[in-house]
């Protein structure tokens, strides 16, 4: 660990700059999130934060910028493909859930995106979807504004308060995306069902 830290301590801090800022916008502007998710390089940032190699200021605000720019290229990207979306690249595997997903967002869209930040799928597919899905681009941004900032500033902050300690702070964030996707997949379910059971005729 501290061998590692020590050869990104040596990396020149604009350097350390664009690669974080670069791989937190590729995650759902180029879907990214399928190979590295960008939760791994802020952590790796804030550590670097917190031992004076970089700005935690300045961190916070790339990662925010980058995550709301990303997630904007992501939202035109799914508008211009549309349902093509689900049958391309790697959404080809998860096609069901990606339109179960783009029904689920249509309606209740919101939520789903702000809760969509804290898993490494979701965050990389979510911008697209609500692209394809037809959500208007000033609630999505919105919501994606929220999601960003919020998600932002907690991984920042509990990444530079544990300082190189990180790893424990990796599998606890890893447990709560684990629990946010659950609850997610669990209403989607829900709102499935709702719309598809028969309803009963008038008394």
């Amino acid at each position: 660990m501290n061998t590692l830290l020590g050869y990104l301590t040596a990396v020149p801090a604009p350097l350390a700059y664009a690669v974080i800022g670069g791989l937190v916008f590729a995650e759902a502007a180029l879907f990214f999130g399928f190979v590295i998710p960008g939760e791994t390089a802020v952590i790796i940032g804030a550590v670097l934060a917190a031992l004076g190699h970089l700005n935690v200021a300045v961190l916070l605000l790339l990662v925010i910028g980058a995550a709301v720019i990303g997630d904007s290229v992501g939202y035109e990207i799914g508008k211009k493909l549309g349902p093509r979306l689900t049958s391309i690249g790697p959404m080809r595997r998860h096609q069901t859930r990606a339109e179960q997903a783009m029904a689920y967002l249509h309606d209740r869209g919101g939520r789903a995106l702000v809760l969509g930040r804290w898993t490494a799928f979701l965050r990389a597919v979510m911008p697209a979807l609500a692209g394809a899905s037809g959500i208007r681009y000033r609630r999505f941004l919105l919501f994606n504004v929220v999601g960003g900032v919020t998600w932002a500033t907690i991984v920042v902050a509990l990444a530079y308060s544990a300082g190189a300690s990180y790893q424990a702070l990796a599998r606890q964030l890893s447990w709560v995306s684990s629990a946010v996707l659950a609850l997610i997949v669990l209403a989607i379910g829900w709102h499935l069902w709702r719309h598809r059971r028969p309803r009963r005729p008038a008394t």
